[in-house]
């Protein structure tokens, strides 16, 4: 019996073994379509960091950008992530604003020949709707505490000082933005209107002004990830059909 015990023991380390070279040791991460919820991407990104038979990671982003706090968010999941292994953004498509900003501490950015980069600033909008109100017979009632506590309203049209006070914000974060993208890519702080002023580019002209470091495919970003990363067999992640579909259709609703 105990015979029969030490080869059953054998039999599970050799199957072990073959589990754990199975296993894969590279991973894609995907960004697509508007950033506004980014608790699952985030969640994958700092997920591999932890994961220590993850070698490096390809992280896909296809994105026209979305709200600065969530873009952040994956900005310094992306950043603990570098501290720990390689990290390379591939730019599928659209590579700008919010989405751009989230990707600025690869190790490297990797873009398509015919994808579009850039648009680095910040907008907020809102519609005058007080003819229309007039129009139809509606009107408003207020009662508030703080001089600026209506700002940004659209019953009636932006005072100057309530445009100041909004603009106070966005110039606020723009400089913000501006200020992490030089510190990220080692670009030139003060030469900002090279690189952002909301200039958007195509994958070429986004490497002369620094904003990404190559052009590729897919194929190359891979091959990029697996010489960072220094594996010998490299095997790569496969997402699960149903949780591709799920990502899809969260992106086009």
């Amino acid at each position: 019996s105990q015979t029969i015990r030490i080869e059953a023991d054998n039999e599970l380390a050799d199957l072990g073994g073959v589990i754990n070279e199975m296993a894969n040791n590279l991973q894609e991460i995907k960004l697509t379509g508007p950033i506004f919820d980014t608790a699952e991407v985030v969640e994958e990104l700092d997920k591999a960091r932890k994961d220590t038979q993850i070698k490096g990671v390809l992280f896909t982003v296809d994105s026209p950008g979305g709200a600065v706090s969530p873009s952040i968010e994956v900005m310094q999941a992306v950043k603990r992530l570098k501290e720990k292994k390689p990290v390379v953004v591939y730019a599928a498509g659209v590579l700008a604003s919010g989405s751009y900003y989230a990707s600025i501490w690869a190790d490297e950015i990797i873009a398509n020949p015919g994808s579009m980069v850039g648009s680095i600033g910040v907008i907020l909008q809102g519609a005058d709707l007080s003819e229309l109100m007039d129009k139809v017979g509606i009107k408003t009632q207020v009662v508030k505490a703080g001089k600026y506590k209506q700002v940004g309203t659209a019953d009636r049209e932006w005072s100057p000082e309530e445009k100041r006070e909004l603009e106070k914000v966005i110039q606020g974060t723009y400089k913000m933005f501006v200020h992490d993208v030089a510190t990220a890519r080692n670009l030139d702080e003060k030469r900002s209107d090279l690189y952002a002023d909301a200039h958007i580019f195509t994958a070429q002209q986004a490497k002369e002004v620094g904003l990404i470091d190559t052009l590729g495919v897919a194929y190359d970003a891979r091959k990029r990830v697996e010489e960072l990363s220094e594996v010998k067999k490299p095997l790569w992640n496969k997402e699960d059909k149903f949780d591709k579909m799920m990502k899809k259709f969260a992106a086009e609703t």
